[in-house]
């Protein structure tokens, strides 16, 4: 096969029959890119000439330019999927990459919020949100559903309207992999989307810009039935206009709204707050998660809500819950 065809043919295998996301789909499409690249340099020209020595110069060259551990071993594993596919297909007569190795990414426990730093963060959200501004309510929304179901933040802005059952308290999620999974939410998450709801409607039929307040009345502190069931219909767009979308968090011109926006977002809210490591909305996972264990969950049922394949995944949050308590033992205890 052609080099030109290799990287359209193998994101359409990834997307269509492997099901991968958006995001992933785009991750092994960047490193495939700078491969191919790399190849072309080298005097390659078809799928053939893509062998060990080339895949081990590129990952030499990645080193010597500084890339991290965990960008070469992601672009090793991006290698390993490409030529195991390549040798599948019959393209080439071997899987050139089976012996390829990459150095092990460095392990670095994640950022975790405290109980404290939590509230604090969601007192602030829910001040703004009283003010009635509908982007307002919608950001306490989805910062409070994100925390309370541990969602990602691309499940989070895949949701529609019908995948949230305020009735039942959960929330219907497609994962990685396409897989589907049911989270639950608790009663602060489920009071903060049933204002979201209502107020929805008027971002949709774009009543609202930029942060105007929503003017719409409040039809009480309940949903409808058909919206406490989980099927809320979304606002009505004026006539002669296209019905608005089916997506549960919308943007201020109507739209769902994106990762850059919910990424924005949770810097932001993040900015003022003591500790390090990214502060963007995987913390808010990375806290959930932590908090579940810290109170008591089975590691396997925060696994099952996490959405996580393999158990030891989960399990860096044990190493993170062992982490807190020695600092707590080592502030408290009088012979720490």
């Amino acid at each position: 096969m052609q080099l030109d065809r290799v990287l359209a043919d193998f994101t359409l295998y990834l997307s269509a029959e492997r099901g991968f996301s958006e995001h992933t789909v785009r991750s092994y499409r960047s490193d495939l890119a700078d491969l191919l690249r790399f190849a072309d340099e080298a005097g390659a020209t078809t799928s053939r000439d893509i062998d060990l020595e080339l895949l081990r110069g590129w990952l030499w060259r990645g080193s010597t330019a500084g890339l991290a551990k965990a960008t070469l071993a992601r672009r090793s594993a991006t290698a390993r999927a490409l030529t195991s596919w390549l040798a599948r297909t019959g393209d080439t007569p071997t899987d050139a990459a089976a012996r390829l190795r990459a150095p092990r990414p460095d392990k670095h426990l994640p950022r975790v919020l405290t109980r404290d730093q939590m509230d604090s963060l969601l007192a602030g959200l829910a001040t703004r949100a009283a003010t009635g501004d509908a982007l307002a309510i919608r950001d306490l929304a989805m910062i409070e559903l994100l925390y309370a179901s541990a969602l990602r933040v691309s499940e989070l802005t895949g949701l529609d309207v019908r995948d949230v059952d305020l009735g039942r308290l959960t929330v219907r999620v497609l994962g990685k992999g396409s897989k589907e999974r049911v989270v639950p939410f608790g009663v602060p998450a489920k009071n903060a989307l049933a204002t979201w709801v209502e107020a929805r409607a008027a971002v949709a039929a774009g009543a609202v810009s930029g942060g105007a307040a929503w003017g719409a009345a409040r039809r009480g502190d309940s949903v409808s039935g058909a919206e406490a069931s989980g099927v809320a219909r979304p606002g009505a767009a004026p006539s002669g206009q296209k019905p608005a979308s089916t997506a549960l968090f919308l943007g201020s011109r109507g739209a769902r709204i994106g990762s850059r926006a919910v990424y924005r977002l949770v810097a932001d809210l993040l900015e003022g707050v003591p500790g390090g490591g990214p502060a963007g909305p995987h913390a808010l996972r990375h806290t959930a998660a932590t908090h579940l264990l810290d109170g008591g969950a089975d590691l396997r049922a925060v696994q099952e809500m996490l959405g996580h394949a393999s158990l030891g995944t989960t399990q860096i949050y044990t190493h993170v819950s062992t982490e807190r308590l020695k600092e707590s033992y080592a502030l408290a205890h009088p012979r720490a």
